[in-house]
């Protein structure tokens, strides 16, 4: 039997060195120029053509371990986001982790994600391609931005296209990282 009190310790451990203890959306950090206004992108008909699974494919320092992001348009009645985050030790055990934030609309492919003992966060739909294959993801405040894929490979010009439309909405992007 494992011992869970260590490997709990270890993990905690590794998430803090990795960076990414403070979980997606930390409210003490900014990637933007809050100066520069954020646009919305007007195509689709919001959390309807959004929804379901998207995986991170570019992140800022502090979501590297955030791994999808599942856009819920009814969960109980309510639209909803999904994070999962993924964590490896060293020894090759690995743990996986979700959180779901209610979302309200604040208008289209705008919303505020709400979730219990955490503070309110806004996440805008900044641009998606034609197809809704790849998302550029931000927020007024910019503590975070992400460029999603439908798929986990592949994609290279639409990753670079979302990673252009967040440097004009002011993200500094020489820091993202892409997978």
């Amino acid at each position: 039997m494992r011992n869970w009190t260590n490997r709990t310790t270890y993990l905690a451990a590794a998430l803090s060195l990795a960076g990414c203890a403070s979980g997606p959306m930390a409210p003490d950090r900014t990637f933007r120029d809050t100066g520069k206004p954020l646009s919305v992108t007007t195509r689709g008909n919001g959390m309807q053509d959004m929804g379901g699974p998207w995986f991170v494919r570019g992140y800022f320092p502090g979501d590297g371990g955030l791994a999808m992001v599942t856009l819920l348009p009814d969960l109980r009645g309510q639209e909803a986001v999904e994070f999962r985050t993924e964590a490896c030790l060293l020894s090759g055990d690995c743990e996986t982790d979700t959180e779901i934030w209610l979302a309200r609309p604040l208008g289209q492919n705008r919303w505020q994600l709400n979730r219990e003992g955490a503070a309110p966060r806004q996440m805008w739909v900044v641009w998606v391609d034609d197809d809704f294959r790849t998302a550029a993801i931000g927020t007024p405040d910019g503590s975070y931005g992400w460029i999603l894929d439908r798929r986990p490979e592949g994609g290279a010009d639409r990753l670079r296209a979302a990673a252009e439309i967040l440097n004009f909405n002011g993200y500094d992007t020489s820091r993202i990282k892409v997978r």
